[in-house]
């Protein structure tokens, strides 16, 4: 029997960071856990700490055998594009030294994994999540969301021969 491919997901930031953990296959995912991690305020080195932490913790605590992360777009804000690159080598490197195959998507990749359509607006990708998995209630933010997202989207990228 083969196992359960699990994915741990990221929505990279430097403000906050989306982070899901989603199981099993695209046509049936099923959601272990998903929450947004807000680094503190501060100084640049202590969040980029927090994001590596966070990524770390969830990489031990629920042993994923792959990671998805969407490729990074170019904002017109330079600071924020910084902070959001900054943000990804801190989870890049904690994904690095735990050894996981990296799936990078688009934003089109994601939005045709979710919707089946690569020109969704991100309003129909967030209608889309609860339609294709539970989700436990609770108030989510756009972070958490396209977390589970990328998510879905790393299971229908990942190879099925493990």
């Amino acid at each position: 029997m083969l196992a359960a491919m699990r994915i741990l997901a990221i929505d990279p930031g430097y403000d906050r960071l989306g982070i899901a953990v989603i199981e099993g296959d695209p046509s049936r995912p099923v959601l272990i856990m998903s929450d947004c991690v807000q680094p503190p305020k501060g100084l640049r080195e202590t969040r980029l700490a927090a994001v590596t932490k966070a990524v770390t913790d969830a990489i031990a605590e629920y042993a994923p055998t792959a990671f998805a992360i969407e490729t990074l777009f170019f904002s017109i804000n330079k600071k924020t594009a910084i902070g959001v690159a900054e943000a990804r080598g801190a989870i890049l490197a904690a994904v690095g030294l735990a050894s996981l195959p990296v799936l990078e998507c688009s934003p089109q990749q994601v939005k045709l994994a979710v919707t089946g359509y690569g020109g969704s607006s991100k309003s129909a990708v967030a209608q889309m999540i609860p339609r294709l998995l539970t989700l436990p209630v609770k108030k989510r933010l756009d972070d958490e969301l396209d977390a589970i997202a990328i998510g879905i989207t790393g299971l229908a990228m990942a190879p099925r021969n493990h």
